[in-house]
């Protein structure tokens, strides 16, 4: 393990046992100072952004990739928001959450604490780096970032920013670094741990980047693998919402992971199928579709089984026809990834039995997928949206990167025999 990486872990313990004990003031002065100082900057990571954005477009990347690396003022302005957004909630630490009192006269009460060392391993998205930051220092965390290198130059100006809000606020400026090398050995340092240094692993990226850090991780993971999501259009939809919804829970941005990948129609209703499609089409996706979608519109080109498990993150969607709500959910149940799926329908005791059944982090019911985001949740930003079932699952914000311990008072009491 590298000398320069295992400084980092250190730096990045120190500044967090001094970042657990500060004030909810202190934090929320440099959570401002951050935005401040990332609007003072805006051009400055903009000239860094098109550097990144050159470097990118050269090697013929993905136009979803390229679009989640592209920054524009109006997106510079969102992170500086964000950063602000998230220092008028709630300090999530110190919370008691819990508290009672034993016969023994024992008084227990669970408080919320930092986990501590976080360490974020990304791809393409700059806006991660302050959104990680921020949620961050909020939660009293100290965070070890590793961006692509793709968007290298525009992460480490947005670090900067961070740390010099930081240091405005008289807090360490250490609790936010990036790592200052493109070569990937550090990503594996990180999962080993940086000798005991981090304590969670937070990956935000495509397949290749979460199913290496779920495989090669030796400290706890917060991750998912991919956002597999669906819309069902029930019998009972009503038509023009189903539209709206489906072609927003597509279209509206196809790069990020609420984007829908499969939409399902109801065979009971069939005359649902060729208005959908035709919505679809006319927006600029590509629809594939089983034997009944191809029946209702020339232009739908067929689906292999591969299809049915594809994040395409692209203008491309997959659609079947299925056996009402059981024939949705058990689609789902095949072929998601737990991420977010929809249902769209006027009958409320399908679309409760929809959100009971359906094992997925985020259910909707008449709504877009699209707002499987931690910032659409109030949490005024988020680190990834986790698709486990354990500490924390859908948008993980401030309180799911808190932890607990158990404060106990008495007096005197001992334990008999």
């Amino acid at each position: 393990m590298t000398s320069e990486m295992m400084e980092l872990g250190h730096r990045a313990r120190a500044a967090a046992k001094s970042l657990a004990a500060a004030t909810t003031d202190a934090k929320d002065a440099a959570l401002h100072a951050m935005a401040t100082h990332i609007r003072a900057a805006s051009k400055a990571i903009l000239t860094a952004n098109a550097k990144d954005l050159e470097g990118a477009k050269s090697k013929e990347l993905k136009s979803s990739f390229v679009d989640r690396l592209t920054l524009t003022p109006a997106r510079v302005e969102a992170m500086a928001a964000g950063l602000e957004d998230i220092a008028v909630l709630k300090d999530p630490v110190g919370r008691v959450t819990e508290k009672w009192t034993r016969p023994n006269g024992l008084q227990i009460s669970r408080i919320s604490v930092p986990i501590g060392v976080i360490g974020i391993v990304f791809e393409s998205r700059p806006n991660v780096t302050a959104d990680a930051g921020g949620l961050c220092v909020k939660s009293g965390n100290a965070a070890i970032l590793r961006g692509g290198t793709d968007g290298f130059h525009t992460s480490q100006l947005i670090t900067k920013c961070l740390q010099a809000g930081l240091k405005d606020a008289g807090l360490n400026p250490n609790a936010i670094q990036m790592v200052q090398t493109a070569d990937r050995t550090a990503v594996g340092e990180m999962l080993a741990g940086l000798g005991g240094t981090i304590d969670l692993i937070v990956p935000r990226g495509g397949k290749s980047l979460v199913a290496r850090v779920q495989s090669e991780a030796r400290v706890p993971v917060f991750s998912h693998l991919e956002g597999i999501c669906h819309v069902y259009v029930d019998k009972a939809a009503e038509l023009e919402m189903a539209k709206a919804i489906v072609l927003n829970s597509k279209m509206r941005r196809t790069g990020v992971c609420g984007s829908a990948e499969t939409i399902l129609i109801d065979g009971a209703k069939i005359s649902n199928l060729a208005p959908i499609i035709s919505v679809l089409i006319n927006a600029g996706c590509e629809v594939r579709g089983d034997a009944g979608t191809m029946a209702a519109n020339a232009a739908v080109k067929p689906a292999t089984e591969e299809d049915w498990s594809t994040e395409y993150l692209d203008s491309i969607v997959s659609m079947r026809v299925v056996d009402g709500v059981n024939g949705a959910i058990n689609h789902i149940t095949k072929y998601g990834s737990q991420h977010t799926d929809a249902i769209v329908t006027e009958d409320q005791a399908t679309a409760d039995h929809f959100l009971k059944e359906l094992d997925s982090a985020i259910v909707l019911h008449n709504a877009s997928t699209q707002f499987a985001d931690g910032g659409e949740f109030g949490f005024g930003a988020e680190i990834g949206i986790a698709t486990g079932k354990l500490h924390a699952r859908g948008p993980v914000g401030v309180e799911q990167l808190t932890t607990f311990k158990y404060q106990i008072r008495g007096s005197g009491q001992i334990r008999p025999e």
